[in-house]
């Protein structure tokens, strides 16, 4: 990340004040009052009574804060003119929301809209270039595409040629012994004094003469470059795709900074991803498929819809890197499996997560295979025939996403299942496969797969039935009593608090089964309960990264045109979009994010942001500049308080913000940068004020983000 303003020192210093005041359990909104926390009260919201109910703009913000990403600006008088009540029932119903301008943004990645066959074939994956230059698939003919797969052939076959000359070397380095010490480093020879004395060797000799060449390479690289750089978009693209995979590796390592943007600055969304593939094709999936998700988060007016899109991705945990199909299929499981159903009943979305390649694929099920199945016995058959043949030992029982799917996305790990429910679990899923995955086939059940026979789970018999076994299995798990209280305290910690009161979880949990799993009926329930609008909670939970960065970015009214500096922080902050590696996904709990490192990042994140140090990140913070005097830090500091802080900050806050501003002008003046109050004191033209002004502004709204206050929901 590159370096801000405020320096490191400060920033840890900030940090741990953020994160002692994140650890307190006085609130936010009990700081801004300057009096002491009501221990009463709070030990009443432990055990699950209510302090007392929000009112007036508190209800709107709570609402605001907790089922959506964070505010932009006007969201709160939006919501004041429409109701509270109509706007939550709106967000209900996302497919009634205008997101015309998300759909805008979401068109500069049409290769998000493909499904997994397009995706390997137009963007090849790893295993596709390998087949394809060992001659088991065919290379397309022609065209963009052929150029693709010729390029990714080519630095297929040169990677396995540096391997092949590594071990080559290896070998012949370990047969060889040194033959004497070395005397006075390499290079050195023995002057006439017999002192030992830096020469110039015929290697250096060579080197000093290929410098000319090796100039008039560079400049003719160099005039490359220009002469590309100024066709037109169509010309641009198609000599690109022209080149040789040396010519274009070439091509770009001899890009600069400015040339790498203004190569694709003026492309179309498909020649630029037609210009990435040439280079990478697979970045470009695992790049826009993060950038897409950033892009919903941030501009979508169907906030409820994405916050839980993101709570079913996590809870349905898929980890990008599982191998290399796993992100091709990703793009279709978040976009046709999570998304379309996250407000929908659960049972729906149990059942089209089991039949996803993504789902089926990450917790090994697709290889699972029943020990009394007819696959089974033809392997057991071909190895007591063949007994000379060396054969990979048949694929077994596998019970990873059965375990996960009771502990993990049903009943929850104290769920009153055994490892036995467990085993049988697994047999009844047997079959539940892929076909072909490394093509992008979809879901398959494998009936020579499956084991045979009757199946007992949780007391229950499953007979004999194919794949209808597992539509009963799964079924029998969406109903069950332990599965509506896991679901709705899981939903109750993600929107109310890390120990949710436990009546609250069972009124949930009784809509739950009432209404079949109806997951907004649920969220109604929780909307209108008590609970959820004790003033104890206002403001009380603290942001997980991503809630931190996308409610950053929605309140500061940033302009995202380049959302890999946003990815890139996500994964800086231990979030990496998709990167969860273990079944369980990321943790919503304040202890999991609250530590002094942890906010140095997030402090990193928020100066940088605020002073416009994201290349294609803009924010706009200053007004139009006017003849009149600049206003003061104290002026500017109330009026970007109200813009990014909804409800405002701590009178504690406030001063810590002005006296750190106040700190970095006196440490700054006179130097390069200059501090925007030491500049203010001189005469300046309107020129020079409006950028003293956005200078103040950027360092203000920097500790501002970095705030108490906006750390938490």
């Amino acid at each position: 990340m590159r370096q801000t303003v405020i320096g490191d020192r400060l920033r840890g210093l900030l940090a741990a004040t953020v994160a002692l005041s994140l650890m307190a359990t006085t609130s936010p909104m009990e700081a801004a009052t300057n009096e002491p926390a009501d221990m009463a009260a709070r030990q009443a919201r432990g055990s699950g009574q209510i302090s007392g109910p929000m009112r007036g703009d508190e209800r709107i913000l709570q609402a605001l804060n907790r089922f959506t990403f964070g505010l932009r600006p006007g969201d709160l008088e939006a919501v004041r003119a429409t109701g509270l009540d109509g706007w939550f029932a709106q967000q209900l119903q996302p497919r009634t929301i205008n997101n015309s301008d998300l759909q805008t943004r979401l068109a500069q990645f049409p290769a998000m809209q493909w499904q997994p066959q397009d995706l390997l074939y137009r963007l090849p994956s790893g295993a596709i270039i390998r087949q394809a230059a060992q001659g088991k698939i065919p290379v397309p003919e022609g065209g963009a595409l052929h150029s693709i797969y010729s390029n990714e052939i080519a630095r297929y076959e040169e990677r396995q040629q540096q391997k092949q000359q590594s071990k080559q070397a290896a070998v012949v380095a370990a047969n060889t012994m040194p033959r004497g010490p070395m005397i006075a480093g390499a290079g050195a020879k023995m002057n006439s004094d017999g002192a030992a004395g830096m020469q110039m060797q015929p290697e250096a000799v060579m080197a000093q003469g290929a410098e000319q060449p090796a100039m008039e390479q560079a400049a003719m690289e160099q005039a490359q470059v220009a002469r590309l750089l100024g066709l037109p978009p169509q010309q641009r693209v198609a000599s690109l795709v022209a080149l040789s995979q040396p010519e274009f590796d070439a091509f770009h390592k001899a890009l600069k900074g400015t040339q790498r943007a203004a190569l694709t600055a003026d492309l179309s969304p498909a020649q630029r991803e037609l210009a990435a593939a040439l280079e990478n094709p697979q970045r470009v999936v695992n790049e826009e498929l993060a950038e897409q998700r950033l892009a919903r988060d941030i501009y979508s007016k169907a906030q409820l819809q994405e916050v839980m899109t993101d709570f079913w991705m996590n809870h349905f945990n898929v980890y990008l890197h599982k191998d290399e199909e796993t992100p091709y299929y990703l793009v279709s499981y978040e976009r046709d499996v999570i998304r379309p159903l996250a407000l929908g009943k659960f049972e729906d979305l149990l059942e089209a997560t089991a039949h996803s390649p993504a789902m089926m694929l990450y917790l090994d099920n697709s290889s699972s295979m029943g020990p009394d199945s007819p696959a089974a016995a033809k392997a057991r058959i071909a190895a007591e025939r063949h007994p000379e043949k060396k054969r990979q030992a048949p694929e077994g029982l596998n019970e990873n996403y059965a375990r996960e799917l009771m502990e993990l996305q049903t009943l929850g790990v104290n769920g009153g299942y055994t490892q036995a429910d467990v085993t049988q679990v697994a047999r009844v899923l047997t079959g539940w496969t892929v076909d072909k995955p490394q093509r992008g086939g979809d879901f398959k059940f494998d009936e020579n797969r499956h084991e045979p026979g009757t199946k007992k789970v949780l007391g229950k018999k499953i007979k004999e039935h194919g794949e209808q076994e597992g539509l009963e299995l799964l079924h029998m798990l969406a109903t069950r009593p332990a599965t509506a209280q896991f679901i709705s305290k899981k939903l109750a910690v993600r929107f109310v608090g890390d120990d949710p009161p436990q009546k609250l979880v069972d009124r949930m949990a009784k809509t739950f089964q009432k209404s079949k799993g109806d997951i907004a009926a649920v969220l109604t329930t929780l909307f209108h309960s008590p609970e959820f609008w004790d003033s104890g909670d206002y403001r009380a939970k603290v942001k997980t990264p991503i809630e931190f960065v996308v409610s950053a970015a929605r309140a500061s009214n940033a302009n995202v045109e380049n959302y890999q500096p946003l990815v890139n922080a996500l994964h800086d902050m231990g979030m990496a979009l998709y990167g969860s590696v273990p079944p369980t996904g990321y943790k919503w709990d304040a202890a999991d994010w609250v530590s002094t490192g942890a906010l140095v990042n997030r402090m990193n994140f928020a100066l940088s942001l605020a002073g416009n140090k994201f290349p294609g990140v803009a924010i706009a913070w200053s007004p139009q500049a006017d003849a009149g005097p600049m206003p003061t830090a104290e002026v500017e500091e109330q009026r970007l308080e109200i813009l990014l802080v909804a409800g405002g900050v701590s009178n504690s806050t406030r001063t810590a913000v002005l006296e750190q501003f106040q700190a970095q002008s006196v440490n700054t003046q006179g130097g390069a940068n200059g501090g925007a109050m030491a500049v203010a004191a001189k005469p300046m033209n309107a020129a020079q004020a409006a950028k003293a002004l956005e200078k103040q502004d950027q360092i203000l709204a920097g500790l501002l983000l970095g705030s108490p206050e906006f750390q938490r929901r």
